[in-house]
């Protein structure tokens, strides 16, 4: 058989040259099946990261394939990478370290010396779960965001830490070396990640908070020195 009558052969045998209203099978050895997932898998990773502006559903009822679009028109683009940023400020204090230890301690009492915490609540029924509130204007606008965490496994004299379980996504980490009988350095780490609203500041954001993380501590010692 020559060339020509061969792949007119092959052509006249193929699913769609039989019967031109049916679509090829979408099975493993159709070469259909590759080309078809990989469009599907295509328009799926697509629309995920906002580029498509469908998304196409199918269903089969009695044989037929039913499509179905959904616009994203103004859905913003979604994006996997989260972006952290680590603020630590260290700071010498003439208080003794088991003072700074206990006052760091009262949780509720952080609001009075933290420029930007505006409440801090003890859960009643577990204690090492706390409910946080942030208020603070900067950048021209009114920022407010709240998270419930828990502080961990404490080392006494030594370390305070704390990761959030909701809310917005900070950790965290208070030490305490001990400078002299009655003088200590408390080096304070807080850990976040960036939240949507100023994430166009996040280069300003960082230094921004560690000035309000030095007042804080300015502020923790006068109140630890009456403590």
């Amino acid at each position: 058989m020559s060339a020509t009558a061969t792949t007119a052969a092959v052509f006249a045998s193929s699913p769609a040259t039989r019967n031109p209203g049916r679509s090829p099978a979408r099975t493993p050895g159709n070469p259909f099946f590759l080309r078809d997932s990989f469009a599907s898998s295509s328009s799926s990773r697509s629309s995920l990261f906002g580029r498509t502006s469908f998304v196409a559903s199918r269903s089969i009822h009695g044989g037929s394939t039913r499509r179905s679009s959904l616009s994203t028109t103004g859905v913003r683009p979604f994006s996997p990478v989260m972006q952290w940023q680590d603020c630590t400020v260290k700071m010498e204090m003439d208080v003794p370290i088991s003072v700074a230890y206990k006052c760091y301690s009262d949780r509720e009492a952080i609001p009075r010396w933290m420029p930007f915490i505006s409440s801090v609540k003890i859960l009643e029924d577990k204690p090492d779960l706390s409910r946080w509130s942030l208020k603070y204007k900067a950048f021209g606008q009114d920022i407010e965001y709240s998270w419930l965490a828990r502080n961990m496994q404490p080392i006494p004299n030594q370390k305070i830490h704390w990761r959030s379980l909701e809310g917005l996504s900070n950790r965290g980490a208070v030490r305490f070396y001990p400078k002299g009988p009655s003088s200590c350095i408390v080096e304070l780490t807080v850990s976040y990640e960036v939240p949507q609203l100023l994430v166009p500041v996040a280069s300003a954001l960082q230094p921004f908070l560690e000035s309000l993380l030095r007042r804080g501590l300015e502020r923790f010692v006068v109140l630890a020195k009456s403590y």
